[in-house]
């Protein structure tokens, strides 16, 4: 039986999940929280659909060893992946994804062009192919996979030459094309919002749907009867599959907050030791 005392698990290839964490922790501070970052196979992108499910089925097993009421799939590469097969091999337990963010750019933008920065899994994927079905009518999208900036990211780089030169090279084109709407479509380029804002100027509207993946938590966890709200001590442990030296270290940078990183190992692609 589920407690409100029990976790929310959130899971990404790596840090790009804590920006899904950080509205979380905003929006509910009473609740605990186990994060796993996927930094030994990190980054997902390049990796096909079978290896994602793979991993991402094992991650689940893993939260749900930690007692975790909901599983957030805090990357869009794995929800484009395997949220539906997530879903379908466990039935029981209630996922939230990410979604790129086209319907609200759709109805906020001007122009009717709206850039998009995503990885190539993600643009991929049915999940998207569906959301511009469904949203992309009469909007024009400009597509960016942004090569290197994950791993630029996941090194606490936000700010550095090369950072700015791979947003560069997606953004300036767009402009060209008077894009005034930006969609974050992968969890890790939130914290490079201020870059990008840099970059765009304030004419540019950047869209980061982790606030809205919150917002959905929170409904689920309230209809479910299991939103912990009398929590005083909330805890977050932080796993990884890689270097949880490094992982710490980007913490404060990313969160604004120390924490402890405790170290797994994959014994296969399907299980975590």
């Amino acid at each position: 039986m589920l407690s409100s005392q029990n976790p929310i698990g959130i899971f990404d290839s790596g840090v790009g999940g804590l920006s899904v964490l950080r509205e979380i922790r905003n929006l509910m501070p009473a609740e605990n929280i186990v994060y796993f970052g996927d930094q030994g196979h990190v980054p997902y992108g390049p990796r096909s659909m079978e290896q994602i499910q793979n991993f991402s089925e094992g991650i689940t097993r893993f939260l749900l060893s930690h007692k975790s009421k909901i599983i957030v799939v805090a990357c869009n590469t794995a929800s484009a992946a395997a949220l539906k097969h997530l879903r379908a091999t466990f039935p029981n337990v209630q996922f939230v994804g990410m979604e790129p963010a086209v319907k609200p750019a759709a109805e906020k933008t001007q122009t009717g062009k709206v850039g998009v920065l995503a990885t190539s899994a993600t643009f991929q994927g049915a999940l998207y192919a569906s959301v511009v079905e469904r949203f992309g009518a009469g909007v024009e999208l400009f597509q960016h996979t942004c090569p290197g900036l994950v791993n630029q990211i996941e090194m606490g780089e936000l700010d550095s030459p090369k950072t700015r030169a791979i947003l560069e090279d997606a953004l300036l084109p767009m402009m060209d094309k008077n894009i005034d709407t930006v969609v974050l479509g992968c969890t890790h380029y939130p914290f490079v919002i201020p870059l990008v804002e840099r970059i765009v100027g304030d004419t540019v509207r950047v869209i980061d749907p982790a606030p809205s993946v919150a917002k959905q938590v929170k409904r689920l966890l309230e209809a479910g009867g299991v939103l912990n709200q009398n929590g005083k001590d909330a805890s977050v442990r932080f796993f990884t599959s890689g270097d949880s030296d490094l992982v710490k270290s980007l913490l404060p940078l990313l969160l604004g907050a120390d924490g402890e990183v405790e170290t797994v190992t994959w014994k296969n692609d399907r299980e975590i030791q």
